[in-house]
């Protein structure tokens, strides 16, 4: 079968595809054929070596297909289950072996790439505002690249609580998306010092600072998202498209207004199958009830990975990219 491997730590060009054996599942596994495999920053950061990894390897944790097989005494699913899942190394392929405990059943009614293109970033977005920092009505929040998968995403679930959303976008595209989706726009490549004007932009759109800053650009926005937020806010710093952070003085923290930072992984908010089907649950539910749209913005064949991470990186992409064999 085909997959994507990292051949060794660096850019997008260490991506190669490659023909290896079809996996067979063992005990508590199923086989799965991947209808499409989800791109996410998490795959940059362990391919470029940002986060630990072994290399050569097959990239990717997130996807959705259907089951083709089970390994010996496997429950909870059977052949002909669509299922999906955001937590299975490997999943640049054309089948994976999964370990049951990381799928998640698929309603009928929402498509199989959909579900490729809202799991991971779905449940993000919804952990961020009902156990991060839980968004309530009246509050006014920030959200940094609020057209890519997860801004749009947190930009409908903080509307749906009530809040005011605020939104950094790069282009008119973007911003148009952002706007649709609930948010108040702000033009960042239209500022000379983002840390300087931001927060003074962002103070008269909200009376005074926000509630809460959802960040995942990081190194580019950290300094302006602790001074938009107004006193004993919260900032979740949930990735670092830009870059990772450096140490911060926590005194830094005092000065903004005894204010809460927080780096949370999505990893601890589905620390047990209950919980991960708990929020997958939330996530597919209101997709299929209409009140959270997906966007896909790109969709790949699987030998276009290389392009798929560089667009991704260089921020040419809105909402999900996808991986499709």
């Amino acid at each position: 079968m085909r997959v994507i491997r990292a051949t060794a730590p660096g850019g997008p060009e260490v991506l190669s595809p490659a023909e290896v054996d079809e996996p067979m599942p063992g005990p508590g596994e199923a086989l799965v054929a991947v209808e499409a495999a989800g791109v996410n920053f998490i795959d940059t950061y362990r391919r470029s070596g940002v986060y630990p990894a072994t290399f050569p390897h097959v990239v990717g944790t997130e996807g959705a297909g259907t089951v083709l097989a089970v390994g010996e005494g496997t429950q909870d699913v059977a052949p002909g289950d669509r299922v999906g899942w955001l937590a299975v190394p490997g999943s640049y392929a054309e089948r994976v072996a999964a370990p049951v405990s990381e799928l998640v059943p698929l309603p009928d009614d929402v498509p199989t790439a959909t579900a490729a293109a809202v799991l991971l970033q779905g449940i993000t977005a919804e952990y961020l505002v009902d156990a991060t920092f839980p968004v309530r009505p009246g509050q006014h929040v920030l959200v940094h690249a609020g057209a890519g998968g997860v801004g749009l995403l947190l930009t409908q679930l903080a509307r749906s609580r009530g809040a005011h959303v605020v939104s950094t976008v790069s282009t008119d595209e973007k911003e148009a998306l952002s706007r649709a989706a609930g948010a108040e726009a702000v033009r960042y490549d239209r500022l000379s010092d983002l840390t300087a004007e931001l927060p003074r932009i962002v103070r008269d759109l909200t009376d005074g600072g926000v509630h809460t800053v959802f960040d995942g650009v990081g190194r580019a926005t950290f300094d302006a998202s602790l001074a938009c937020l107004r006193p004993r806010g919260g900032l979740a710093l949930f990735g670092g498209s830009s870059g990772q952070v450096p140490p911060v003085d926590p005194q830094r923290l005092n000065a903004a207004g005894s204010v809460y930072l927080t780096r949370p992984t999505l990893a601890h908010y589905t620390a047990d199958r209950a919980e991960l089907l708990e929020r997958a649950a939330t996530v597919l539910d209101a997709v299929s009830a209409g009140t959270l749209h997906v966007r896909i913005g790109a969709t790949h064949a699987l030998e276009d990975a290389a392009r798929a991470h560089a667009d991704l990186e260089a921020r040419r992409t809105t909402g999900k990219v996808l991986l499709v064999p």
